[in-house]
């Protein structure tokens, strides 16, 4: 490591001590774009400095009332991170741990997202501690109004288009949206992942996991080889594994786990898509345990354990962040492992990534795998604009192309003389489209 990349970090973990997952982001980039800039000194103009500084953060009080009529506050917010190339564009998350460190995280990761996917986007995150968990569909929906009373003043078509994350669905995507149009007395395109019949865009829901191998599959062709016949080994079982598990069983693919908080389903014959079918309204609908599955199927169930120990070929990642440590990673190796593609945002830690890559396992990183969905929710902007609705196949097949020229950006900035550095060629091939348009804006 050079002196200046090991100068920048000791500066980031003094100033941000308790942001432990932002520091980690931002020093995963730096390791490749301080080399990168150092060489091509037009970008070594605080240009990275300015791009880990977001523009604007918002925070902001919600109460709400329980069933019993209690008053409940938590706390919102809203990271606008960068604007360079477009309007601030990135998901809600509703979960019980998130903070300000955990979004300034996730908007960070979402502007090199963003960019990859070549779409004019700018990057941003937001959400609340609020816990969907446990609470009644009115208790949901007077949270959700409430929200987004605070939330729809910062936001708009043309500045800042949250979308949904972890525990916030199409139904608290529907609260919100229907309390916006409510608000600002117009119907637009503010939020996506919107329902098909108002405003929705077909496959979105389904692309961030699709995306994720279709990625996933470009790597593999890249030594000649595909999913056909190959095992996989997903964590979670929320949108983004249910969907990377349906793309893969299309493939000709065997999924063999799915996971939740309370552990994980083996399942040695398959999910197929009956069984995929039942963890849908499992999780989507009864909002049930995945426990259920094994009673069910009679499949194995490990309690408070995660999937990593499960032998296959290929890991698909997409829980949460820092979900597959360096004894995973060694595990993983060890049971024979061809590719390993985030669905989740980082949830592979740092030193699992390098193992990865020092034993030249195909890695792909989330800001790279997991850009389907916000790529999906672009083209759903754009038919709200135009006042269109495009077929499943058109979507699917945009949805293919720009997943392909994500990896062949990775590619073109990541090769070297033996193999493909995913990391490195997302981070620089994110990091250029932003630098060039901040540079174009000057110090702004």
């Amino acid at each position: 490591m050079s002196t200046k990349f090991k100068n920048f970090i000791s500066n980031q973990i003094k100033r941000f001590p308790h942001q432990p997952e932002f520091v980690q982001a931002v020093s995963e980039v730096a390791e490749s774009v301080i080399p990168f800039t150092s060489e091509n000194k037009k970008y070594d103009n605080m240009i990275l400095e300015r791009m880990i500084e977001p523009e604007r953060m918002i925070i902001f009080r919600v109460p709400w009332l329980d069933d019993n009529n209690n008053i409940k506050i938590n706390r919102g917010f809203r990271v606008e991170m960068n604007s360079a190339i477009g309007p601030y564009k990135g998901g809600l998350r509703f979960h019980k741990n998130v903070n300000l460190g955990i979004l300034k995280f996730l908007a960070f990761e979402q502007v090199f997202k963003n960019s990859l996917t070549s779409l004019p986007l700018g990057g941003g995150k937001g959400g609340s501690d609020f816990d969907p968990k446990g609470k009644s569909e009115s208790e949901i929906m007077r949270f959700c109004q409430s929200f987004m009373n605070e939330l729809f003043r910062h936001i708009g078509p043309f500045t800042d288009i949250p979308a949904g994350d972890i525990g916030v669905g199409l139904r608290e995507i529907g609260f919100m949206f229907g309390q916006y149009k409510k608000l600002s007395n117009e119907f637009s395109g503010v939020i996506t992942g919107k329902g098909i019949g108002w405003g929705g865009s077909l496959i979105r829901p389904e692309a961030t996991g699709y995306g994720n191998v279709y990625f996933a599959e470009e790597m593999l062709n890249t030594n000649g080889d595909g999913f056909k016949n190959k095992k996989i080994v997903i964590s979670g079982s929320g949108n983004v594994a249910q969907y990377s598990c349906e793309k893969a069983i299309d493939l000709g693919a065997k999924v063999l786990t799915m996971s939740d908080s309370s552990g994980f389903i083996y399942d040695k014959q398959g999910i197929n898509l009956e069984k995929l079918n039942f963890i849908k309204y499992l999780k989507n609908i009864k909002r049930g345990r995945i426990s259920e599955y094994a009673n069910e199927y009679k499949s194995d169930f490990f309690e408070h354990k995660k999937p990593w120990s499960v032998k296959g070929d290929i890991i698909l990642p997409c829980a949460t962040e820092n979900e597959l440590n360096f004894e995973d990673a060694k595990l993983i190796v060890k049971n024979g492992v061809l590719c390993v593609s985030e669905g989740a945002n980082m949830p592979c830690n740092s030193e699992a990534i390098k193992y990865f890559q020092q034993k030249k396992i195909l890695y792909a990183p989330g800001k790279a795998s997991n850009a389907g969905g916000v790529a999906v929710s672009a083209l759903e902007m754009s038919q709200n604009s135009i006042r269109f609705e495009w077929s499943r196949d058109e979507v699917d097949n945009k949805l293919k192309e720009i997943m392909k020229n994500i990896h062949d950006c990775c590619v073109l900035h990541g090769k070297n003389k033996s193999d493909i550095d995913y990391v490195k060629g997302a981070n620089i091939g994110g990091f250029i489209r932003v630098a060039d348009a901040m540079l174009a804006q000057g110090v702004v």
